[in-house]
């Protein structure tokens, strides 16, 4: 399954030009509130540089990349923890994403009206999770008495560990804190992530900012960055001007952003930044001329991986033949690498690195 993201924000902040921008699509954008009412979905291909390399090497049937998944979400307004605005449709949607993108609007346009009247960044962005947190409260609150009862009943109670972390959550939520900047054990977070919280979901910024402002986004994205903390990502994106040149062939893309001084795409640091959000790396198979991305949690052991593939391939695991894929690139094909004994043979406990190309090896 790929990266699922959801796009949120106050109205009019830009949600849905980016959304456009992302996935070369045609989402409605308008310049009033809850103009995006059902969510917009789009698939969006993780840039691969390496990617196209084994592909050009290996000449394979067909190739196909890792992908995020972007949900384009209705904007949330104040009191939306209590169904103001779309705001019980805006929640039931955005807990199903693995992340969150933030959209703050840091331009200034006397024909786009802000919901609160005013441009300003850093307040939108405490509105916003505001509601997180007032939501994520709301389940918790909501959890507890039944899970309290059963402690007392059976102090043992396999549901304690899980009383626990939600008391805790109750706690930390009380004074006005995100979960996933709080102390939780791997135990006590695993429990959590079964009610489908929030404030837990990791988080990043894009400063949607006026095409003046490129390359680093100017003082509005200073001012983020320096009040949003240093561990916080937030990335300077001119939405309107990136949904603009989606409609331009890549050269053309590539000429006009040399022209504003642009390494690269504000997109594509979205999508590269969305894919690191959860520490995701890629590795590549090879099987019957179909070479593919797939895209893994850092720290996922072998068995695991060859499971995103098939569950049959995971419960019959034997072993992994690996090869790195600058390795391969250098080989020339997998053949080479072989006869040059640079084709490691691993087993149950290997944990899978970035740019691996595995073989799997399993039973039926």
């Amino acid at each position: 399954m790929p990266l699922h993201v959801g796009i949120l924000g106050l109205p009019n902040v830009g949600k849905s030009t980016l959304f456009n921008a992302l996935t070369r699509g045609h989402a409605e954008a308008s310049n009033y509130p809850f103009c995006t009412v059902e969510p917009n979905v789009g698939v969006v291909e993780v840039p691969d540089p390496r990617l196209r390399e084994l592909e050009r090497l290996l000449q394979p049937r067909t190739c196909t990349p890792a992908t995020v998944r972007f949900v384009d979400i209705a904007g949330l307004v104040r009191g939306a923890s209590r169904g103001e605005g779309l705001g019980n449709r805006f929640l039931a949607t955005i807990r199903d994403v693995d992340a969150l993108v933030h959209v703050l609007r840091c331009f200034g346009d006397d024909l786009v009206a802000h919901v609160d009247g005013s441009v300003d960044p850093m307040r939108d962005a405490e509105t916003v999770e505001t509601e997180l947190l007032l939501a994520d409260l709301e389940i918790v609150e909501r959890a507890l008495p039944r899970l309290e009862k059963v402690v007392q009943t059976d102090p043992r109670s396999a549901e304690r560990l899980r009383y626990q972390a939600l008391h805790k959550a109750r706690e930390v939520l009380a004074r006005g804190v995100a979960l996933s900047a709080a102390d939780f054990s791997a135990a006590e977070m695993a429990e959590l992530r079964g009610f489908n919280l929030l404030s837990i979901k990791p988080m990043l910024y894009v400063a949607n900012v006026g095409e003046s402002d490129l390359p680093d986004g100017g003082e509005p994205v200073r001012a983020l960055r320096e009040r949003l903390g240093g561990a916080r990502r937030v990335i300077p994106v001119a939405a309107e001007l990136e949904s603009e040149l989606a409609q331009l062939s890549d050269a053309e893309q590539q000429e006009f952003r040399r022209e504003l001084g642009l390494q690269r795409s504000g997109v594509e640091q979205v999508v590269t930044e969305s894919y690191a959000l959860l520490e995701l790396i890629t590795f590549y198979t090879l099987a019957n001329d179909k070479l593919q991305a797939w895209q893994v949690r850092r720290g996922t052991p072998a068995p695991r991986a060859a499971g995103l593939i098939h569950t049959d391939m995971e419960r019959g695991f034997i072993r992994a033949e690996v090869a790195a894929c600058e390795a391969l690139l250098a080989a020339g094909s997998m053949a080479a690498l072989h006869d040059a004994g640079r084709l490691r043979t691993e087993g149950h406990d290997y944990i899978v690195r970035d740019g691996d190309v595995i073989h799997f090896l399993f039973r039926v």
